[in-house]
C-alpha cells in the first residue's frame, strides 16, 4: 500500500510519499496554505499522482502526549479530507521536526512528513 503523509502546519504542510515494502518515505515538495478548499484540492491532486492508497495524519501531540488546541486544529484538517474516500491515520508526530532536521533535511516540513511515515512505516512491520 503506497500512503502520503501529511505533516499540517498553520501555513504549511509537508508531505512524503513511501509504501510498506520498502518502508522508505520520499519527501515531496511544500504546499503553501492557501485556505482548507484549496488545501484539500492540492492533496487531491498529490494523491492521483502519486497513486496514494491512505493518508497518514500527523497528530502533534504535547510532551505528556495529550492533545492540545493544535491536535484539534489537525484533527479537524482530517475530516475535510474524508472525501477523498481515503484511510486515514492520525500519528502521533512528536519531535519529527527536530529529527527531520537532525537527518539535514533541506525543507523542514517535508523532511517531519518523511520522518513521520518512515516511523509509521516501521511500527506497521
Amino acid at each position: 500500500m503506497r500512503y502520503l503523509a501529511l505533516d499540517v502546519g498553520d501555513k504549511r504542510i509537508g508531505l512524503a510519499v513511501g509504501d510498506e515494502g520498502g518502508g522508505i518515505a520520499r519527501p515531496l515538495p511544500t504546499l503553501a496554505r492557501r485556505g482548507l478548499e484549496a488545501d484539500v484540492g492540492a492533496i487531491r491532486d498529490v494523491v492521483r499522482q502519486e497513486e496514494v492508497a491512505a493518508l497518514v495524519i500527523g497528530l502533534p501531540l504535547t510532551l505528556r502526549g495529550e492533545e492540545g488546541h493544535q491536535a484539534v486544529r489537525v484533527r479537524r484538517f482530517a475530516d475535510a479530507c474524508a472525501p477523498l474516500g481515503l484511510p486515514i491515520e492520525l500519528y502521533d508526530e512528536r519531535f519529527t521536526t527536530a529529527e527531520g532536521l537532525r537527518q539535514g533535511a533541506p525543507d523542514p516540513d517535508a523532511g517531519a512528513a518523511t520522518v513521520l511515515l518512515e516511523d509509521f512505516l516501521r511500527s506497521r512491520r
